[in-house]
């Protein structure tokens, strides 16, 4: 799953790494090393520009929120727990399935945090048996430093109980695509503890290379069967992970001493 992440880059960096050709500077967010769901993040879309009569698709950052309202909810109650959609079933989800064929982003991020637990207790997770409790956290991002490009949709939300032109009439959120987590060795290992992103989880954020990013945003793509060839996982052996301070697991700590990279982890784990 992708249940925290961080995101530190800023809008000058963004539409450099992404060609973005649309940004506006009033909606700039701060450095954010600790981002949760329900909050602001910054989401890459195609789509052509508001009252605009040009309806060619222009490459815009804007800020959505995370946690997916589908656009026939009645409340937006559910939208903190559609942070994450399977890529396995993504394109069938009744929440989902309209997104995937038209509203498609991309949400950068330094990486993401994930916690280690015992393999019986991640097995029963993933059945929805329990919930894991959240031990060891690590830090997950591509061992060249370049920008996590996980891939995402979004959607727009009318609350239907506030007059049109009321600012929060119309709501923009947005979720993360997550895969099974890479069984290869990773590029760089912690001295002690987890070998790959499956060790740490069984499920991770899907990154989209460089090579997938222009088709992935184009919303004149809707066939749903070459869309799903875009779901493919990365090239292995790409990411690194390290252990962190358990003071990420609080969400009220933010700061860039959440991603200093500790010699061991302070929690014991199985490995």
């Amino acid at each position: 799953m992708c249940g925290r992440y961080a995101s530190s880059r800023g809008p000058e960096d963004l539409a450099g790494i992404f060609e973005i050709e649309k940004w506006d500077p009033e909606e700039a967010l701060e450095p954010d090393f600790n981002v949760a769901p329900t909050k602001e993040v910054y989401a890459v879309l195609d789509r052509p520009l508001k009252d605009a009569e040009d309806p060619t698709p222009v490459r815009q950052l804007r800020r959505l929120k995370w946690g997916l309202i589908p656009s026939w909810s009645k409340t937006p109650e559910g939208g903190a727990r559609m942070i994450n959609a399977r890529a396995e079933t993504v394109h069938e989800k009744p929440s989902y399935r309209r997104a995937f064929t038209s509203r498609r982003c991309i949400i950068p991020a330094d990486g993401y945090y994930e916690w280690v637990t015992g393999t019986a207790e991640r097995d029963l997770e993933v059945e929805g048996k329990k919930k894991r409790p959240r031990k060891q956290p690590y830090f997950v991002l591509p061992a060249d430093g370049s920008v996590f490009a996980m891939a995402g949709l979004y959607e727009f939300w009318r609350d239907k109980t506030l007059p049109d032109d009321h600012p929060r009439a119309w709501w923009v959120t947005c979720t993360v695509i997550t895969t099974e987590a890479e069984t290869a060795p990773l590029a760089v290992a912690p001295k002690e503890g987890p070998g790959s992103l499956a060790d740490i989880h069984p499920r991770m954020p899907l990154m989209l290379t460089p090579d997938r990013w222009d088709a992935w945003l184009d919303p004149a793509r809707t066939d749903v069967e070459e869309l799903r060839t875009l779901l493919a996982p990365p090239p292995e052996g790409l990411m690194r992970a390290y252990p962190v301070s358990t003071a990420v697991s609080n969400v009220r700590n933010n700061g860039p001493e959440l991603l200093n990279e500790l010699d061991g982890p302070e929690e014991a784990t199985l490995f």
